[in-house]
């Protein structure tokens, strides 16, 4: 089965989608930063990305139709800056707003199933009308704006559409839901809204799988049981307050699940770059980054929790969300390398460019192991 990935960033929805199984037909992705990633793991033999053909293009004059009826899967995540919580909310008026060209894809390639992410603020009461349009763009990508045409207008159309019943040639059974990336073996707490759809005729019945991790036994572990704080070999008194066992004390069945990842539990292994700046040098990308400081609503992420959303910010990086904070009180900035653990990324991954763009590009990625569990997940049904 191929497959296209669209909006590539660094590579991490793709890697998952290759890892699953698919055959990559094309990667595209306009960000020269971004695609010297992809091109330098490409160099040093990286799998999966050695064979990916890479198109360094706006996606905005990329032709799809030459890919019609030979592509199982397109997958991607359209620049989320219109829509996330730490942007500037603009929406369907900012020209970054690339669903649709996410649609054109699908309407040009009819792949038999696609895989779309974005960041859970297009889900807020805002842009309840605009994520509907999306959505029903998606279901319906045949019928297309016309020239000259409001997107409101466009929407009343599809909704017209929808509820008349009577389908065009091209229709796909979309799905979506927030998901927390904790909840599925991820050591972050990042939630974002994915969107999977299935072409029609192939009468695929299809559900986002379930949550594979829990935070509840992430807390049997650490304050019922102790498992946790024998796993990392720590003594009693290095282990922080019990404070809420009272809460967990009335538990008497472990969950089911195994706990949630914490960012203890990703980057224990790595030396301290800043304490130990010659035996983090043998790790690529983990070099210690000096200026973090702690200040209201930027706390940075606990070392026994899973780490706080990765973001790539719209002037920078956001200090709180990619700081890394001890059990003394004491922050620093994340590395490169304990970032991309956070994503799953392996550790023969080279990032490129400034400590800056390359947080950029882990702000903006997808956590590889969620990409190939729900792209496996949508594979195993196509088959």
């Amino acid at each position: 089965m191929r497959a296209i990935e669209l909006f590539a960033g660094a590579g991490g929805l793709g890697m998952g989608v290759s890892r699953a199984g698919f055959a990559t037909a094309a990667v595209i992705e306009r960000d020269r930063y971004c695609c010297d990633t992809i091109r330098e793991n490409q160099l040093r033999g990286m799998e999966p990305l050695r064979a990916w053909p890479l198109i360094e293009e706006d996606v905005r004059s990329f032709d799809f139709r030459p890919f019609e009826g030979q592509i199982a899967l397109v997958s991607g995540g359209p620049p989320c800056q219109p829509f996330s919580l730490g942007g500037k909310h603009r929406g369907h008026q900012d020209d970054r707003d690339m669903f649709p060209e996410a649609v054109r894809a699908v309407r040009e390639i009819r792949p038999r199933a696609f895989l779309f992410e974005n960041v859970k603020g297009l889900t807020r009461a805002g842009f309840a009308s605009y994520f509907e349009y999306i959505r029903l763009q998606l279901t319906y990508p045949e019928m297309d704006r016309h020239p000259g045409e409001e997107w409101p207008d466009h929407l009343a159309r599809l909704e017209r559409r929808h509820t008349h019943g009577g389908y065009l040639d091209l229709h796909y059974r979309l799905v979506t839901r927030v998901l927390n990336a904790a909840d599925y073996g991820v050591p972050q707490r990042r939630e974002r809204v994915f969107l999977v759809g299935f072409r029609s005729d192939l009468d695929v019945e299809w559900a986002f799988p379930e949550p594979t991790h829990c935070r509840a036994a992430l807390l049997w572990d650490q304050f019922r049981s102790g498992d946790y704080w024998v796993r990392h070999s720590l003594p009693r008194h290095d282990r922080p307050p019990k404070f809420i066992e009272a809460r967990v004390r009335k538990w008497v069945e472990k969950p089911a699940l195994p706990p949630w990842r914490t960012v203890r539990d990703a980057i224990a292994d790595l030396p301290d770059p800043e304490q130990n700046p010659l035996a983090a040098a043998n790790y690529p990308n983990h070099r210690f980054q000096a200026g973090a400081r702690s200040y209201p609503g930027h706390t940075g992420s606990p070392l026994d929790e899973p780490a706080k959303t990765l973001k790539a910010g719209a002037h920078g990086v956001p200090g709180g969300e990619n700081m890394l904070l001890g059990p003394d009180g004491s922050v620093r900035y994340l590395t490169v390398r304990e970032s991309a653990r956070l994503q799953l990324f392996p550790d023969e991954f080279i990032f490129h460019g400034s400590w800056t763009e390359t947080m950029r590009q882990l702000g903006n990625a997808v956590p590889v192991g969620l990409a190939e569990l729900l792209a496996r997940h949508i594979r195993q049904h196509l088959e």
